[in-house]
C-alpha cells in the first residue's frame, strides 16, 4: 500500500516526475552504455576454455630499441621442445589470399597458423576437422579451413564443400573444415586459415614476423613462465644458424628477452585507459544529475512541508516520514534507470553499427545480466543519494514546530537557500571538470590535425591493393610489367592526375623493419645497427603522395628494370647518419653484411607512417625489383598498393573505372583495401576521435545540467522573494538594480563552482595524460576559456529569471503571502 501511495503522489505531479525521470535517465543511461562497453571489452573473459591460462608470447630486443619484436619460428620450435611451464605454444600471422576458380576472383583476409593454435583455443569445427601435425608438415598436401561466414556466402552452406579444392594464390588447396560462427583469433575475423608448414631444417635465427600464443600448465604463474622463457631463449640461439649475412654474436647483442602477457591484454591493447577515463567522466554526469534532482526534490518537499508537519504532529514518526521520502526518491531512481536502460540499448546499437575502428571485441558488447545488475545498483544508489538531503531536512525533530511557523517563514528560510545553492555549486564544479577534459581533447585533436603527415590532401588519394601471384607472372620482371601496365591503364581513367605504387599504405599499421648498414660507418662484428622501416616504391610515388624531394632525384623505371643498386632515404635518417640531406647523396647502404651496397640517390620528406601522434620513423625506400636483396637472388614486390590522385576519389563510378583498368591487364587479379587515404588517416586518430566525441557529449550534458541548476535556483529565489521585490520596487528600486541583484547571486554561485572545479581539475587531469598529444594536462588556455565560458553561461542563466523579477507588479507582490 505504501508503494501504491508513493506512485499515486508521483502521478499527481506529472511535470516534476517527467523532468526528474528524464534527468536521471540521461545520467543512468550514459553510465549503463559506457559500462556495457567496458564490461564487453575489459571485464568479460575471452570466449575460449580456461581463458586465464592463455597468454601472448612476445619478445623485446633492447639492443635495437624494440619493445615488441614479435615471435619467430626458431623460438616456436625451441619452446615446444624445452618449455617446462607451457602446455603448448603456437604461432600465427595475418595474411591475405587471392581466391580464383569459385566465382569472380577476390582478395580475402586470412591467417596462417601452426597446428597447435586451434586445439589450444578449444576450437571445434562445425564441419570437418582442424589442422593436424601432418597438415603442418612441409611437403604435405595443401589444406585450408573456411570461416563460417565465408562458407555461407561463397558455398551456400553446402556440406559437400568438405573435400573440394579451391585455388588460393594460384595453388590448389583441399577444404578440410569449417570454423564455428563465433570464431575469432584475438580480434581478427579471417575468411580462411592455412597451415604454416615450417621446415625445421631450413629455419634460421631471426624472421620475427609472427605472433605467438601459448597455454600455461596448471598452477603456473606468468612470472614462472617468463623465467622459463628467459632460460630457453639462449638455448634457441644456439640451436639454429643465423641467416646469411648475420652472426650469432649479433643476436646476442640485441639482448632478446621474453614479454609474456595475458591474451586478453593482447586483444584489448591500450583502449582500457580511454574506457576507464570515460567511465569516470560519465559517473560525474550522474552525480550532476543527482544534484539536479536533489534540488527538484527539495522544492517539491518544501511545498509539502506543512503536510509533513501536520502528519508529524498527529503521531507519524521520523522513521516513517523518512521511509516515505526515500521510497519516493528510490522509485524515481528505478524509473530513471528503466528509461536509461532503453536509452543505453539504443546507444549501443548505434555504436555497433558505427563500429569505431579502435574498439576491440565489438561483437561482445551487449546488455547482459551483469549490466542489468549494474543499472539496478546505480539506480538505487542514485535514488538514495539525491533522496538523503530532503529526508534528513524534512524528517527531522524540528518538523512538528513547522505547524506554527507559517508559510511565509518557511519560504524565507536561509538554510534552505544555502542547501540548494551548495548543490548548484557542486553541479558547476563537476561540470567544469568535464568541460576541461573535453577542452583538452579538442586541443589534442586540433594539434593532431596540424601535424604534417608527409602527404597532402589525403581525400584526393584513392588506395587499392593488388597481388600478382606466380601463377599470373612467373618471372619477377613480368610481375613488375603487369603492375606498370595497370598503372598506365589507371592513369588513362578520366580525372586521374597521377598514380604510383608502394608496398604499404601510410598509417595502415603495416611495415617491414630491418637493420641498415651504411658504407661510411664502422660496425663491430657483433653490432646490430638500428632498425629502419623498409618500403618499396614505384617511380612517381612522391608526386602522387605530395611528398617533398629534399635532395637528389626520384626513382625511374630504368632504375627498376635495370635493377640498379639504388635507394632513397627519409630526411630524418639522412640527418641522423650524415647530418645533412645533401651529404647523404652518393652514400651507400645495405640490409645485411653480405648484401650488395646500394647508392642513395634521393632524400625525401619525413612521413608519419605510424600515425600522426607518433614520430616519423626513419625510412628506406627501395625499388620494387632488385637482385640479391634479403637473401633472394631475384627480389620482387608482388603485393602493392596503388595510390591514385584524382578529383573523383571515393565515388562508386571512379572505383568501377579503376577496377576495369586493372582487369583490362588481367581479369583474374582481385582488388582489396579499396579506400581513400583520408579514411586511413582518420582511422589513425580513431582513439582520439572516440574519446573526444564521448567527452564532448559528457561535457555538453554537464553544462546543460549545471546551467539549468543555476536557472532553477535563481527562479526559485525570485519566486520566494516576490514580496521583498515588491517592497524594493515600491520604495523606488530601479529594474536594473533588481536584475543586478539576482545576476550577482548567480555569478557568486558560478564563481564558487568554478573555483572548486579548477582545484579538482588540476588534481584529476593528470589521469588523461596518456590521451593527450603535445597538450599539457594543466593547459592554461583550456582552463581559462572553459572557466570564462561557463561563467558567461551562468550569467545568462541568471539573467532570464532576473528579468522576470523586474516584471512583478509591486501591489500584487505586497499582497503575496
Amino acid at each position: 500500500m505504501r508503494l501504491k501511495y508513493v506512485l499515486r503522489r508521483l502521478m499527481r505531479a506529472p511535470m516534476f516526475t517527467t523532468i526528474t525521470v528524464a534527468t536521471l535517465a540521461i545520467g543512468i543511461g550514459a553510465n549503463t552504455a559506457i559500462f556495457s562497453v567496458l564490461e564487453g571489452i575489459l571485464l568479460k573473459p575471452l570466449p575460449y576454455p580456461q581463458p586465464d591460462t592463455l597468454i601472448a608470447v612476445d619478445h623485446s630486443a633492447p639492443g635495437v630499441n624494440l619493445k615488441n619484436a614479435g615471435s619467430a619460428p626458431f623460438l616456436y620450435f625451441t619452446y615446444r621442445d624445452e618449455s617446462r611451464t607451457l602446455l603448448d605454444v603456437g604461432i600465427w600471422r595475418p595474411d591475405a589470399y587471392t581466391i580464383t576458380g569459385v566465382a569472380a576472383p577476390e582478395h580475402v583476409d586470412g591467417i596462417d597458423v601452426t597446428d597447435g593454435v586451434l586445439p589450444m583455443l578449444g576450437v571445434q569445427p562445425v564441419l570437418g576437422r582442424v589442422f593436424t601435425h601432418q597438415d603442418d608438415s612441409p611437403g604435405s598436401p595443401d589444406t585450408v579451413m573456411l570461416s563460417f561466414g565465408y562458407w555461407q556466402s561463397r558455398f551456400g552452406g553446402d556440406r559437400s564443400t568438405i573435400g573440394r579444392r579451391i585455388m588460393v594464390d594460384g595453388k590448389a588447396r583441399e577444404i578440410i573444415g569449417v570454423l564455428p560462427a563465433n570464431f575469432r583469433l584475438l580480434d581478427r575475423k579471417p575468411a580462411l586459415l592455412t597451415p604454416l608448414q615450417f621446415d625445421r631444417n631450413k629455419t634460421h635465427l631471426g624472421n620475427f614476423s609472427y605472433q605467438s600464443i601459448a597455454r600455461l600448465r596448471p598452477g603456473v604463474t606468468l612470472a614462472q613462465a617468463s623465467a622459463d622463457a628467459a632460460r630457453i631463449i639462449p638455448i634457441a640461439l644456439r640451436k639454429f644458424p643465423p641467416f646469411p649475412g648475420y652472426t650469432f654474436k649479433m643476436f646476442e647483442e640485441v639482448r632478446l628477452g621474453p614479454v609474456l602477457r595475458p591474451l586478453k591484454q593482447e586483444v584489448v591493447g591500450d583502449i582500457g585507459t580511454v574506457l576507464w577515463v570515460l567511465m569516470g567522466t560519465i559517473g560525474i554526469v550522474l552525480l550532476i544529475a543527482c544534484a539536479s534532482v536533489a534540488n527538484l526534490l527539495l522544492v517539491r518537499t518544501e511545498g509539502r512541508q506543512q503536510e509533513l508537519a501536520i502528519r508529524a504532529a498527529l503521531g507519524a514518526g521520523r522513521g516513517r516520514i523518512a521511509r516515505e521520502l526515500f521510497m519516493e526518491s528510490i522509485a524515481l531512481g528505478v524509473f530513471g534507470g528503466a528509461l536509461g536502460l532503453a536509452l543505453a540499448y539504443g546507444a549501443l546499437r548505434l555504436l555497433v553499427a558505427i563500429a569505431p575502428a579502435n574498439l576491440p571485441r565489438l561483437d561482445e558488447i551487449s546488455i547482459d545480466g551483469f549490466v542489468l545488475l549494474f543499472t539496478l545498483a546505480i539506480s538505487l544508489v542514485a535514488g538514495v543519494l539525491f533522496g538523503v538531503i530532503p529526508a534528513v531536512k524534512y524528517a527531522g525533530p524540528r518538523l512538528a514546530a513547522s505547524v506554527q511557523a507559517g508559510g511565509r517563514a518557511l519560504g524565507q528560510s536561509r538554510e534552505r537557500h544555502r542547501v540548494r545553492s551548495t548543490l548548484v555549486v557542486v553541479q558547476v564544479a563537476l561540470a567544469l571538470v568535464l568541460l576541461i577534459s573535453s577542452g583538452l581533447m579538442i586541443r589534442t585533436f586540433q594539434t593532431l590535425r596540424r601535424v604534417e603527415p608527409g602527404f597532402t590532401r589525403p581525400a584526393e588519394i584513392q588506395t587499392l591493393r593488388v597481388f600478382i601471384p606466380g601463377s599470373q607472372a612467373r618471372e619477377a620482371v613480368q610481375a613488375i610489367r603487369m603492375q606498370q601496365d595497370m598503372m598506365e591503364k589507371i592513369a588513362a581513367v578520366p580525372g586521374v592526375r597521377s598514380v604510383a605504387a608502394a608496398s604499404i599504405v601510410p598509417m595502415d599499421g603495416q611495415g617491414w623493419t630491418d637493420p641498415l648498414y651504411a658504407d661510411d660507418h664502422v660496425y663491430a662484428e657483433s653490432q646490430v645497427p638500428p632498425l629502419r622501416r623498409f618500403k618499396f616504391m614505384s617511380p612517381g610515388l612522391l608526386k602522387t603522395m605530395g611528398n617533398t624531394l629534399i635532395a637528389g632525384r626520384d626513382l625511374t623505371w630504368t632504375d627498376t628494370y635495370e635493377k640498379r643498386p639504388v635507394a632513397l632515404v627519409s630526411e630524418n635518417l639522412a640527418r641522423e647518419l650524415w647530418r645533412d640531406p645533401q651529404a647523404a647523396l652518393g652514400k651507400r647502404v645495405r640490409e645485411s653484411l653480405k648484401a650488395e651496397w646500394r647508392e642513395i640517390i634521393g632524400v625525401v620528406g619525413d612521413e608519419r607512417d605510424d600515425g600522426v601522434n607518433q614520430k616519423a620513423p626513419s625510412i628506406v625506400l627501395w625499388p620494387l625489383l632488385m637482385d640479391n636483396f634479403e637473401g633472394d637472388k631475384a627480389f620482387v614486390q608482388r603485393s602493392v598498393a596503388f595510390m591514385i590522385r584524382s578529383s573523383r576519389t571515393g565515388s562508386t563510378g571512379f572505383v568501377k573505372d579503376v577496377s576495369q583498368a586493372v582487369w583490362a591487364v588481367s581479369p583474374n587479379i582481385p582488388l582489396s583495401g579499396v579506400r581513400t587515404l583520408e579514411e586511413v588517416y582518420k582511422k589513425s586518430m580513431a582513439r582520439t576521435s572516440f574519446a573526444l566525441v564521448m567527452l564532448a557529449i559528457a561535457g555538453g550534458m554537464a553544462l546543460l545540467l549545471g546551467v539549468v541548476g543555476i536557472y532553477g535556483v535563481i527562479s526559485y529565489s525570485v519566486a520566494q522573494r516576490t514580496r521583498e521585490i515588491g517592497i524594493r520596487m515600491a520604495l523606488g528600486a530601479r529594474e536594473q538594480e533588481v536584475t543586478r541583484m539576482f545576476v550577482a547571486h548567480g555569478l557568486r554561485l558560478a564563481a564558487a563552482g568554478v573555483s572548486c572545479g579548477l582545484v579538482a581539475a588540476f588534481a584529476l587531469m593528470r589521469l588523461m595524460s596518456s590521451l593527450l598529444f603535445e597538450v599539457s594536462p594543466a593547459d592554461p588556455l583550456t582552463y581559462a576559456s572553459v572557466s570564462l565560458g561557463l561563467t558567461i553561461a551562468a550569467v545568462l542563466a541568471s539573467y532570464l529569471p532576473a528579468l522576470r523579477a523586474t516584471a512583478i507588479d509591486p501591489m500584487e507582490a505586497l499582497r503575496a503571502d
